[in-house]
């Protein structure tokens, strides 16, 4: 019992005993709606299909993690720190005010009924410990309520595009609604208590509380009034309280579960590697019945909260192209709902043509830039189901025919362009050195050269130049020449998953013949499913057995066995040793560089190509977008093979950013690549988009060739022209 005139607050103060029954009653029935509405929820996730890689291993070691990142709010800070402040305000308001509602209901329901069946009736909510509490919760409530507010203004006043879409619904304004309301209600509840209880002095602590007082006593509410309008008050915000909770399952507030249950089963990998087949052939590995996704991507899609992220970066979207990654995973969310409650037909998941819930030029539409996978602040994992339903498309046929005969290609020649395999290394015959045969000769790299720069007449020059560069840095390397085949990586994300794994097969056991100590490779893509999708792709991760016919007995890419590199990271290391002799002074040119997503984004590699051309002497000017930011060319996930209508094209827009909004603006000389694609993407856009007198597109590879060929005392390699110009 508390004694009175202690320093603390009345509980149910003027509710009675029956109102107290009543409150606990129905906080009984919200509970248990509450539990069912979750368990419902997880018993769907059941229903999925088992995921491909352990999401719960080190579980204890996740949660830490998962807490670090959402407390700490760090994705949302990236791209937008006003919307990052504001969900901050939002979150730790909230958490404070649920901790101190827990607190309240310790002391009440846990603490004094303890001590009065021990003989003296107790509470801790006095004194210094209530002084304390009242003023950390009307100050964090008061974040609460301002975060709240600038979520208002952005969705209503300012109407934030990326916050407004198909799937925007009423169950969007009852959350911020009911958010605001809770947080302004407790004020109002906390004024009219202290207005109604005479102004108790040690209640300034609660200043906000206080001032509210204060206004409803200058508006002419008197301490009697005050008196008794608080039951009112005090019913509704408590009422509005249960709704909230007994709410949280069954629509957007469920996010505030789900969306760390997603950080907790991330794959910190998603995307880099993407899911295996299994030895089956049989097997279904698409997206034919919504029960085909796996419990993680079901939960992927409620964890999403609308927020538009990855709708604001999507190239594919910004391009006028039918996709928004946003609107597809709410597009199966909603299906899977409608279905569950019997409100639809079952339909097809993904089809060319026809009903069905994504369309087929929707998945087409996507670069597997990953743009919205980084932009995410649940980490949603976007290009895992994305994969799946092509999966679906391709063995259902409704492929774009430019994609069939690239696999067609591939299939008959071992290269997307469908040449013979005895060209491959024909690029090789105008340099006045002989390139290293590795299947041959030991080596200590060997050189991946890839499909693009092996057969695509622009990109053999940037294959020449690496070439001229190893050549001039004393490398010990060697390349495959006929034996090189396709590295699987973009058809593997365009659904076509046994082809990619027979490909992959074939590669190790070519790595295993030649045993190099590292492989470079001269495209992102192949360095990038060498390094991350290689090393798994044959291996269960549930039986520990091989997927397919292959086996790969080495530790690939672990304990520094097989090291996979991309060529820039190969390079700065001998421009660090001083290998290739370059002054830093050679170039005098202003240039910009744009990071190719699989080298970025999906590798983390920001540096590398940055130091070789600072290594140059040529000033780096960075565009807008840059880094993990970067804005995709538009050749990824077979963008590179398809003839896509769109309003215009990533390659134009990136032109438009290199020369209108980078800071040294006309001053920009040459656009630097460090990617065959991006350079074959990028030619194209400067050809349409009228940037042809405007700006050079040139390797990093190229721009080196014209360093070194520039310092002194320096025989040119093969022509001895400047490597923009040497073929």
């Amino acid at each position: 019992m508390v004694a009175e005139g202690a320093t603390t607050r009345p509980t149910f103060w003027r509710i009675g005993h029956l109102g107290e029954v009543v409150f606990y009653l129905l906080a009984v029935v919200t509970i248990l709606i509450f539990l069912y509405g979750a368990y419902k929820r997880v018993d769907r996730y059941t229903a999925g299909t088992e995921d491909w890689f352990e999401r719960l291993d080190d579980l204890p070691g996740r949660i830490v993690s998962a807490t670090r990142i959402v407390l700490s709010n760090r994705k949302l800070f990236d791209r937008d720190t006003g919307g990052g402040v504001m969900h901050a305000f939002i979150m730790w308001g909230f958490l404070t005010l649920l901790i101190g509602t827990t607190i309240l209901a310790i002391d009440m329901d846990i603490y004094q009924p303890i001590t009065g069946a021990l003989g003296t009736e107790q509470s801790f909510f006095v004194g210094d410990f209530y002084l304390s509490y009242s003023f950390v919760m009307d100050a964090m409530g008061l974040l609460f309520v301002v975060g709240v507010g600038v979520a208002l203004y952005r969705r209503y006043a300012v109407r934030k595009e990326r916050l407004w879409g198909k799937h925007t619904s009423l169950e969007d304004d009852f959350f911020i609604w009911a958010l605001f309301l809770l947080g302004v209600g407790g004020y109002v509840t906390e004024g009219i208590r202290i207005l109604g209880t005479g102004f108790p002095s040690f209640e300034t602590v609660s200043f906000v509380g206080w001032f509210l007082a204060e206004v409803f006593a200058v508006a002419g509410m008197t301490e009697s009034a005050a008196a008794a309008v608080y039951p009112f008050v005090w019913w509704s915000h408590s009422l509005l309280a249960f709704a909230f909770i007994a709410a949280i399952p069954f629509g957007k507030p469920f996010h505030m579960l789900s969306s760390y249950a997603n950080i907790v089963a991330r794959d910190e990998k998603a995307g880099k590697r993407l899911p295996g087949v299994p030895a089956d052939l049989d097997a279904d590995t698409g997206a034919e019945t919504i029960d085909d996704f796996s419990w993680k991507e079901i939960l992927d899609q409620d964890a999403c909260t609308k927020c538009g992220r990855c709708s604001s970066v999507c190239p594919a979207k910004e391009s006028g192209r039918p996709l928004d990654p946003r609107d597809v995973i709410l597009d199966l969310k909603q299906y899977r709902e409608d279905l569950d409650a019997g409100e639809t037909e079952a339909v097809d998941i993904v089809a060319d043509g026809g009903e069905s819930v994504v369309d087929a030029a929707t998945m087409e539409s996507c670069m597997s830039c990953m743009a919205c996978m980084d932009a995410c602040p649940v980490d949603i994992e976007h290009l895992k189901s994305f994969t799946r339903m092509n999966r679906q498309l391709t063995d259902q046929g409704d492929v774009d025919s430019n994609v069939q005969d690239v696999f067609d290609n591939i299939m008959g020649m071992g290269n997307t362009f469908g040449d013979p395999p005895d060209e491959r290394a024909a690029w090789a015959d105008e340099l006045d050195f002989d390139v290293t045969d590795a299947r041959e000769t030991e080596v200590e790299y060997l050189w991946y050269v890839g499909d693009y720069p092996s057969y695509d007449e622009r990109n053999k020059k940037v294959a020449r130049s690496l070439a001229k560069i190893l050549e001039h840095a004393d490398v010990e390397y060697g390349i495959l020449f006929e034996e090189e085949k396709y590295d699987g990586n973009d058809i593997r994300r365009l659904g076509e998953e046994f082809l990619y794994v027979d490909l992959a097969g074939y590669h190790v056991e070519r790595f295993e013949e030649v045993d190099p100590e590292k492989i470079i490779c001269t495209d992102p893509h192949s360095y990038n499913t060498f390094k991350n999708e290689y090393p798994e792709v044959n291996y269960d991760e549930f039986a520990d057995e091989p997927l397919m016919q292959f086996e790969f007995d080495g530790e690939w890419n672990q304990d520094g066995e097989v090291d996979v590199l991309h060529w820039t990271q190969a390079i700065e290391e001998l421009v660090d040793d001083g290998g290739l002799g370059l002054q830093g002074n050679e170039l005098d040119y202003t240039v910009t560089y744009h990071d190719p997503c699989h080298l970025g984004r999906y590798n983390d590699e920001y540096e590398a190509p940055r130091e070789l051309i600072r290594a140059t002497g040529a000033t780096l000017a960075e565009m807008p977008r840059n880094r993990s930011n970067s804005f995709c060319c538009g050749g990824g996930g077979g963008g590179l093979w398809m003839d896509i209508d769109e309003e215009s094209k990533p390659s134009e827009e990136r032109m438009r950013e290199a020369l209108e909004d980078t800071p040294a603006g006309d001053a920009v000389e040459k656009f630097v690549v460090a990617c065959p694609m991006c350079m074959t993407m990028y030619e194209d856009g400067r050809k349409t988009g009228g940037y042809e007198d405007d700006i050079e597109i040139v390797d990093v590879a190229e721009l080196l060739v014209e360093a070194i060929e520039a310092g002194p005392g320096v025989e040119a390699s093969g022509s001895g022209q400047a490597a923009g110009q040497a073929d």
